[in-house]
């Protein structure tokens, strides 16, 4: 690899992290912030030695396919890398990486504030006053449920899982979670938390679920029809994880028919575009929809562009980047 590997940056990135990229590589920026066509992706990955991709960027086999030769490195800005079809870029000989650990206490943050946004009713309280519909204040006025002794379930207890499990615990809530892998009994025990081998039994006896389980091939729609179906009526649903775990038209109809009492929602299936349904229940307030800002802080993003220069450098150094992903892994 050359001695300053030209790396493509496909989205705009912080600052610093532009700026420290500017220093120590060849590096294409994307000023406007545009996601990358396919054709402009295509290029990117024919002529650079080092790709900095995001999740809007979608690098399936038949794009790795058309890798120019100097492609070794995948330095993918995020966690997730369901964006990125990883078995095929290891079998061209391209490394992947991602940038994990650093976005969990902000994920956690907003997961805990879509539950209370959604039990406490929060958007449509903040629109009564600047519209001008608040007569003052009433005993049976824009009721919503106390968190506190209710029942938790999360699937998928990784780390975004556990942080959540931590501040969930300190409002009161009973935690309870399905994982693909036990979690130690050290962690179980601080944690207070129940776990539920059935997914389908968990699911049918919970007051909220939240979904914090990665993006696979086997979690799509892991949430079915069927699995929603064994929702309580009036148990609600959060996702800060990805839209596709969940079959979102199936969820849209059990809140439009009441079969589940709502959901927050800061991911969808077809992002950017959000199905029309979901958006009149939120004008209803029986959904809380945001737009990705999961992650969205300066300190989180910061950090991910460290852990991207970080594995950059260590592979063009010739050291094994301490983020690679493997097939194996997902």
């Amino acid at each position: 690899m050359k001695k300053r590997p030209l790396v493509v940056v496909t989205r705009r990135l912080p600052d610093a992290i532009e700026t420290r990229l500017r220093e120590l590589f060849d590096t294409r920026l994307n000023l406007e912030d545009k996601p990358l066509s396919a054709e402009e992706l295509v290029e990117a990955v024919r002529t650079a030695d080092v790709l900095v991709p995001t999740i809007t960027d979608e690098i399936d086999a038949s794009v790795v396919a058309q890798a120019g030769p100097n492609l070794k490195l995948i330095a993918n800005f995020g966690n997730g890398v369901d964006n990125i079809d990883v078995a095929a870029a290891v079998a061209k000989g391209i490394t992947v990486t991602n940038t994990p650990g650093v976005l969990t206490e902000d994920t956690a943050d907003m997961t805990m504030a879509l539950i209370l946004a959604v039990a406490r009713r929060l958007p449509e309280g903040v629109r009564v006053i600047p519209d001008g519909d608040w007569a003052g204040w009433s005993p049976t006025w824009m009721l919503g449920r106390r968190i506190t002794g209710k029942r938790l379930g999360i699937v998928g207890m990784g780390r975004i899982g556990q942080a959540l499990a931590r501040r969930a615990k300190a409002f009161g809530l009973s935690i309870h979670y399905h994982n693909r892998r036990r979690v130690p009994p050290k962690i179980e025990a601080e944690l207070e938390a129940t776990y539920w081998e059935s997914l389908d039994q968990m699911l049918a006896r919970m007051d909220i679920v939240s979904v914090n389980c990665p993006h696979t091939p086997a979690t799509y729609h892991l949430l079915s029809a069927r699995r929603l179906k064994l929702m309580r009526p009036d148990a609600i649903l959060v996702n800060t994880a990805r839209g596709e775990i969940i079959d979102e038209g199936a969820l849209t109809k059990l809140i439009e028919s009441g079969a589940i009492a709502g959901a927050g929602l800061d991911v969808f299936e077809e992002e950017p575009a959000v199905n029309p349904r979901l958006v009149r229940l939120a004008k209803q307030g029986k959904v809380v929809l945001l737009p990705h800002m999961g992650s969205a802080t300066h300190e989180g993003r910061i950090a991910m562009g460290e852990k991207v220069i970080v594995n950059i450098r260590a592979f063009v150094d010739g050291h094994k980047p301490p983020d690679r992903v493997l097939p194996s892994m997902l």
